[in-house]
Parts: C-alpha cells; sequence; structure tokens
C-alpha cells in the first residue's frame, strides 16, 4: 500500500512538474502515505514483540518472505518522494531504506541458495521485491551518496531481473496457473524495466539506446496485462490487488520522463491515460481494502 501510494504521489509530482498542471494533490498523496507507512510500521513493530513466532512464521514462509522487503522499499520511496521537500530528512530514510535492503537481500539469496523449502510453486513476480528492488537506490541515491554507491545498487537489480524473470516466465508458461490470490502479483513485471529506466537516466543522464530499450520494456508488459485485464476484474479480492499500484506509477513516471527528454506527442498522451488509469486504480484499491477492514475480510490466517 505505502509503495503505491508513494507511487502515485511521485507521477502527479512529476506530472504537475512537467505538464504544469492547475492541481498539485502530490503532496497531500505524500502525507497520506508517510502516515499509513507510520501507523503500519508501529503496528507490525508491536507484533513483532507480542508475536514473535507469528512473524517468524512469515520472514520463514517461502511466499510471505519476499513481500518482507517492501519495508525497506517503501523508506527508499519516501526518500525519493520527500527529496524535493526536504534533502536532509529524504537522505535519512534513504540511508534507512538501502541499508535494510541490502541486509535484506543478502538474506533472501542466502534462503535460495541453502534451502530445503522452496518448490516452483513457491515462485511468482513478487520475487522480484528482494532483489531487483536495488534497482531503486540510484533515483535519490545520486543525491545522497558517491556515484558509485548507486551503481552499486543498480546492477545488482539489473543483473537478477533477467535471471529471475526467465525463471518466471518458464513457471508461468511450464506449470500450474499461479494461485489465484497472487495473480494481481503479474503487475509487478512491469516495475523492473520501468524503474530501471528511471534509474539509468538518473545515473547517465541520456535516453540512449539501453535507456529506449528499458522503457519499452516495460510499456509492453502494460499493454500485455492490459490485454487481460477482464481476467483479472474477476478476481476476489485479497490485499494482493495492492501489486497493481506500484507498477502503474511506475511506467506512468517513466512515460512522464520520456515525454520530458524526448518531447514526442505519444508519450505525452500516453502519460496522461496511464496517470488517470493509476489514480482511479489506487483510489479504488484504497476503498476496497477499507472495506475489507470494516468486514473484517483481511489479516485472517490462510
Amino acid at each position: 500500500m505505502v509503495m503505491g501510494l508513494t507511487g502515485l504521489s511521485l507521477a502527479w509530482h512529476k506530472a504537475e512538474a512537467v505538464l504544469n498542471l492547475g492541481i498539485a494533490p502530490s503532496s497531500w498523496i505524500l502525507l497520506l502515505a508517510t502516515t499509513l507507512f507510520v501507523v503500519l510500521a508501529a503496528l507490525y513493530t508491536v507484533k513483532i514483540i507480542r508475536f514473535k513466532a507469528a512473524a517468524s512464521k512469515e520472514w520463514a514462509h517461502p511466499i510471505k518472505m519476499h513481500f518482507v522487503p517492501a519495508v525497506s522499499i517503501s523508506l527508499i520511496l519516501l526518500s525519493i518522494a520527500w527529496l524535493p521537500i526536504s534533502a536532509p530528512y529524504s537522505k535519512l530514510l534513504w540511508l534507512a531504506g538501502v541499508i535494510l535492503h541490502l541486509i535484506l537481500t543478502l538474506y533472501t539469496i542466502s534462503q535460495w541458495m541453502h534451502h530445503s523449502k522452496f518448490e516452483i510453486i513457491h515462485l511468482n513476480p513478487a520475487w522480484f521485491i528482494p532483489v531487483v528492488g536495488n534497482i531503486l537506490a540510484p533515483i535519490a541515491g545520486v543525491h545522497h551518496a558517491p556515484l558509485e554507491v548507486s551503481w552499486f545498487y543498480f546492477s545488482v537489480g539489473l543483473v537478477f531481473w533477467p535471471v529471475l524473470l526467465t525463471i518466471i516466465m518458464y513457471r508461468v508458461v511450464f506449470h500450474a496457473s499461479i494461485a489465484e490470490r497472487l495473480m494481481p502479483t503479474l503487475f509487478i513485471l512491469i516495475a523492473p524495466p520501468a524503474v530501471g529506466f528511471i534509474a539509468y537516466l538518473k545515473l547517465t543522464g541520456e535516453v540512449d539506446a539501453f535507456a529506449h530499450i528499458l522503457y519499452h520494456s516495460g510499456l509492453f508488459f502494460t499493454l500485455l496485462l492490459f490485454t487481460q485485464a477482464r481476467r483479472f476484474a474477476n478476481l476476489k479480492f485479497f490485499l494482493s490487488w495492492w501489486a497493481y499500484s506500484f507498477p502503474l506509477a511506475a511506467i506512468t513516471i517513466a512515460t512522464l520522463v520520456m515525454f520530458e527528454h524526448t518531447g514526442g506527442a505519444l508519450f505525452l498522451r500516453l502519460s496522461g491515460i496511464l496517470l488517470g488509469i493509476a489514480s482511479v486504480v489506487i483510489g479504488g484499491l484504497l476503498v476496497r481494502t477499507a472495506l475489507a477492514v470494516k468486514r473484517r475480510e483481511i489479516c485472517v490466517e490462510d
């Protein structure tokens, strides 16, 4: 939820700057995302203290463990969003995020290498989160640390992206369909190339051939998943629906950046469409999640 809302805030902030919009909702969305992060972090801290066994079980679960680094990614995203407002606060969030994320990346890969619990049915695009999530670091990192630090994180994410993408495509094509509650995670396929494009531009400053490859890969995955909208619309609601949110925001931001650098009218129109879709989807997710909380449909044992 925090990733999706922060991504939407960044998308609106970029649109406000690039498209000279007469409205500025990005600050309010960022405030909501930050507040939500604080509340959820506090609640989960209480859970760790009072129900340590349950938390430990989640961290060792072959599927749920890959969602734990969403915490560190949220910190990195919040650092990006807060950068134009407060550089010192942004740096504090970024340092906390990248240090924690590196620890979680090393932990996750160690689990992959020395496991006795993973099976092909456990594999889904959420596996991108712990390792490929490193690709986010340069977006604010170029302002907060020596450039080589950002290249380090970018390299880790970029190298593991095609490796995991290959395995996931093998799993999707040759094995049983992904479980219904995890089907929305397919949207995570959009995020690595879209975010990689933005991070690469921060590192190099130009839209070269590799930047085009990254952007258009993200755009292709977006089109691929949009053609299956009916399948996703018929799914029962789970919190995993929030997997729709950040990838949609990421490709929206990437398209706005493409327009900013190329001036292409196609990117201008496409960015407006994507911003509208992301805003409606995330707004709908907020409403649907609130209803699920009221009906006590979430936080129930699997």
